[in-house]
């Protein structure tokens, strides 16, 4: 049978779902326990209890019916009530039963009680004050007779006892076992923080602990991410030597062409320029994310910095608005180099750039949007990928990227545990690209 439909109700985290785990079992137990207590032990003791007592009192009653006074059938039944462990009174002319009222916790009371009346039809009232006392009062041709005797008769004492007692226990061991499941469950929850930050660009402090799996798990992560920062550590050290043996050959060749005449070195001069450019990008795609430690930044402080320089290098770029106060662990130089690329981006294909910032408990986003001819929906897709040049939508005559702008601001929002989102822009009409970030 399928159990799709109860997915929505389920807990989604590990620690409340072995909470229930736990708890359940102890609970139907609790319930099952007390539920045969009561019914196959409890109210079989009290009907055979109750049917004891009820002869006793018919045997007093009825050492009563040849007494013509009270005083007299007090008498008859004397000896018989040293032996019943018994007291009897008969109740004034005026005097009501005293019934009072019953403990909330005396759940046997009610079966007690039945059992009375079926074993003595003529039974006026039953009074079960307390653990100790039990009063019936019963009609007699002298008067309504109380008899008071030992409520221990009518039923097993403190009947409650055992399933308090088994309450209580049930709490101390579900009790010990949360705080056991706690200190088993905080190694996996070491290890999904040191994977989360680690995700988010951040190296955290962690030893594996706990069960053997999670141990291996841990060591598991442990050797991932060591080699994923060996490869990064290679993947720069061979781009620098890379910058280095390809940016001595385009100086040579800047020096040659400037001994050159202006007309025919004009070409030649572009090229390398275009190659110079196509360089510097790809080494910023290669980059990506790897340029300095994360730090704790002010977002707001940090993107109005951001906006000036932009304006300061010619750049229409204004911080449009911000919402929420905080800071987030970043690594600036990074985060600058994204934002730079989207405002760079979009004075190049539209007018202006306008930035907004919003930062609230769970995320940090950077709008960045312009006025231009936007991205068609179907192409956002293949607009972050690296070398993709949308040429027909981006009006190639505006702009002479090498198709990595978007790339590299993915790439760097990926490693930050984000994601860049291209939607249009509702106010400018152009594209709007926001850098969501998780915090």
């Amino acid at each position: 049978m399928s159990t799709q439909w109860l997915k929505p109700y389920m807990p989604r985290s590990l620690y409340v779902r072995a909470a229930l785990i736990l708890v359940l079992p102890v609970i139907v137990l609790l319930l099952v326990v007390g539920i045969a207590f009561l019914q196959k032990h409890l109210e079989d003791v009290t009907t055979q209890m109750t049917r004891a007592a009820s002869r006793e009192v018919n045997l007093v009653t009825d050492a009563m019916d040849e007494a013509e006074t009270q005083q007299q059938a007090l008498a008859a039944v004397r000896p018989d009530l040293a032996a019943l462990e018994m007291q009897v009174r008969f109740l004034g002319i005026n005097e009501e039963p005293d019934i009072g009222r019953r403990r909330w916790y005396d759940f046997i009371a009610p079966q007690v009680e039945t059992d009375l009346r079926v074993n003595l039809p003529d039974l006026i009232a039953v009074a079960l004050p307390s653990s100790q006392e039990a009063r019936l009062y019963l009609p007699t041709h002298l008067g309504t007779l109380q008899l008071t005797f030992d409520r221990r008769r009518l039923s097993p004492a403190a009947p409650h006892q055992l399933i308090v007692t088994m309450v209580f226990f049930a709490i101390i061991m579900t009790s010990i076992s949360f705080l056991y499941m706690r200190n088993q469950l905080r190694p996996i929850t070491r290890l999904a923080n040191a994977a989360q930050a680690f995700g988010r660009g951040r190296i955290e402090p962690y030893a594996p602990s706990g069960a053997i799996e999670v141990r291996a798990a841990g060591s598991a992560f442990l050797d991932m991410r060591a080699r994923i920062e060996r490869q990064m550590e290679q993947r720069t050290l061979m781009l620098s030597g890379v910058s280095h043996d390809l940016r001595t050959p385009l100086t040579r060749l800047k020096l040659g062409l400037s001994m050159l005449p202006e007309e025919e070195a004009a070409p030649l001069q572009q090229d390398v320029t275009e190659m110079q450019s196509l360089l510097d990008a790809f080494l910023d795609f290669s980059r990506g994310a790897a340029d300095g430690a994360t730090e704790e930044v002010q977002p707001e402080a940090f993107v109005r910095h951001i906006v000036d320089d932009a304006k300061r290098a010619g750049y229409e770029a204004d911080l449009m608005s911000v919402e929420g106060q905080g800071t987030v662990r970043l690594r600036p130089t990074a985060i600058r180099r994204a934002v730079e690329n989207l405002i760079g981006n979009a004075v190049r294909y539209g007018t202006k750039a306008d930035v907004s910032l919003t930062l609230n408990p769970k995320s940090l986003r950077i709008r960045v949007e312009d006025d231009g001819p936007g991205i068609p929906a179907d192409q956002r897709t293949e607009a972050v990928k690296p070398f993709t040049r949308l040429d027909p939508s981006r009006n190639q005559n505006q702009g002479s990227g090498v198709g990595l702008g978007l790339a590299i601001v993915a790439d760097i929002a990926r490693a930050h545990g984000g994601i860049l989102r291209l939607a249009k822009s509702e106010r400018l009409g152009g594209l709007c690209a926001d850098i969501i970030i998780g915090r």
